[in-house]
């Protein structure tokens, strides 16, 4: 009895000891943020099927895109993000998961040993890109295909490293965009980051590959670069090329890619107004996408969007007109005929908090 009571109170003591312990720790206030969006989207051939990109895909109807709200919280080297959306553009982007409008955007825990060092676990929005899901995140409000046919998230482990004015990322997740998988095959991912003039031009180079079967081998390289001109004018630009190998027992291996370019010219005359032109050179001979499956064969798409951001207080306004033209006819009439080209308006409000 005695040595229980011993056993019992010892015990207790380390218990705490251990709250003691925890106690030293700094607990973060939970940071809670969050965003609604809405659209009409009227398509000047009145055809939805000629919005070829994620999110958009409507004519003269007004939208609602997604109501998302997003968790932080941190003790210590230990934290959690949870990022939750509700909607059309949570579920699409979310395609993989059992259809509903109800999506986990982001779920991780992270651990920092050191400071520049942090491991993460769980699913996180893509490294993969240069424009994000949330559209607060963009100016742009359609996504360009380059967003639309890469990567939206990954699911695994992954390190961070920083060193100075360099960054480094390497994981190992599930296929592209599974949060739940059979698969045996595991993709890596990875980053290399760098700054210069003082912050004000930044690159990226991104990777992600892997197999997805036992036949196919996939991967991807991206890079993005930002160059701050001025506190008026600033440039980006993403260039990527996703590459897809089959190698069927006792046959030829066959190979196919898409890839593209895209500058971003970002201009802000007064801190309410900003105007953003995104041109876009999008390549898919291969038909990889299905871009051009309407089509022959397939071909190469330029894409042209202005926007306007005219902001109050933490409502955006976001008027756009787009215009595209392909090498093959990959868009449609009204009437039914196929056509190399086709445009669009596009009038957006999202609300930041």
């Amino acid at each position: 009895m005695l040595r229980q009571i011993l056993t019992s109170g010892l015990a207790l003591a380390g218990f705490s000891c251990a709250i003691a312990q925890d106690s030293t720790e700094k607990t973060a206030k939970p940071i809670i943020t969050g965003f609604a969006d809405a659209y009409y989207r009227y398509d000047f051939y009145k055809m939805a099927s000629n919005n070829k990109t994620s999110f958009t895909n409507s004519h003269n109807s007004f939208e609602l895109g997604m109501a998302s709200v997003k968790l932080e919280h941190s003790i210590g080297k230990v934290g959690m993000v949870a990022d939750l959306g509700f909607g059309k553009r949570a579920e699409e982007f979310s395609y993989n998961d059992e259809a509903s409008r109800f999506s986990i955007k982001q779920l991780y825990l992270t651990y920092s040993p050191v400071t520049n060092l942090k491991f993460t676990a769980g699913s996180w929005a893509t490294h993969v890109g240069y424009e994000l899901v949330d559209p607060y995140l963009n100016r742009n409000y359609s996504m360009s295909y380059m967003f639309s046919y890469g990567p939206f998230f990954h699911t695994g482990v992954k390190a961070d490293l920083t060193l100075g004015k360099h960054s480094f990322l390497l994981g190992v997740t599930n296929p592209t965009d599974f949060k739940s998988t059979t698969s045996k095959f595991k993709y890596v991912v990875g980053q290399y980051s760098t700054s210069a003039a003082d912050g004000k031009l930044k690159a990226y180079l991104n990777y992600q590959g892997g197999k997805s079967s036992d036949t196919t081998n996939n991967k991807q390289v991206d890079l993005v670069l930002t160059q701050t001109v001025s506190d008026k004018f600033s440039i980006g630009y993403n260039g990527t090329v996703a590459m897809f190998k089959m190698e069927p027992k006792g046959k030829i291996s066959t190979a196919t890619q898409w890839w593209g370019s895209a500058a971003y010219l970002n201009y802000d005359p007064v801190p309410k107004l900003g105007l953003t032109l995104r041109s876009e050179y999008f390549s898919d001979e291969d038909m990889s996408t299905g871009v051009f499956s309407s089509a022959a064969k397939g071909g190469k798409i330029f894409a042209n969007t202005l926007s306007a951001n005219i902001r109050i207080s933490a409502l955006t306004i976001i008027p756009e007109l787009r215009y595209e033209n392909a090498t093959e006819e990959a868009f449609t009439k009204s009437s039914g005929q196929a056509t190399k080209s086709a445009g669009s308006f596009l009038l957006a409000a999202v609300y930041k908090f």
